[in-house]
């Protein structure tokens, strides 16, 4: 996938789970809605989202330890004259590799991996009171142009 002397990315195995849980569980919001102890639904979902060719769901390892996930959905529509668009979402770099550039390097991955996907715009949300976040993905030329709603099932 991505290699540099120091970081490579690449797809998500089962046995990144653990630790891509972890980082999901290691914040406000996750720490609430995240169950680090029990991992079978993680690796059922891990089995639903490699079967899907329109999922992409990678690591970043730095020195045999992930370090930062992601998971990039490319979603075929009809709307803009049948444009692809992706999706980025569950961004998580490991609390110690915060402000080091990796979140840049993992965002740039999933921007050109969409233009390879002949996406012609990519969209991700981040929490409202992730501001910290919106400060970064502006600084790489996001705009907030919508406003999301969700409808918890």
């Amino acid at each position: 996938m991505t290699d540099t002397p120091e970081l490579t990315i690449r797809p998500v195995t089962e046995a990144d789970v653990p630790a891509i849980v972890a980082m999901l569980a290691d914040d406000p919001l996750g720490a609430t809605r995240e169950s680090p102890d029990d991992l079978t639904p993680y690796l059922a979902a891990l089995k639903r989202i490699t079967g899907d060719p329109n999922q992409h769901l990678v690591v970043a390892v730095r020195a045999d330890r992930v370090v930062g996930t992601l998971q990039l959905t490319i979603v075929p529509g009809l709307s803009r004259k049948g444009a692809t668009r992706s999706i980025i979402e569950g961004v998580r770099v490991h609390a110690d590799e915060r402000s080091g550039g990796l979140g840049t390097r993992f965002i740039e991955w999933a921007v050109e991996k969409s233009r390879a996907e002949n996406c012609t715009l990519v969209q991700l949300t981040s929490d409202v009171t992730r501001t910290d976040a919106h400060r970064f993905y502006e600084r790489l030329g996001f705009t907030a142009s919508h406003v999301g709603f969700k409808l918890q099932l």
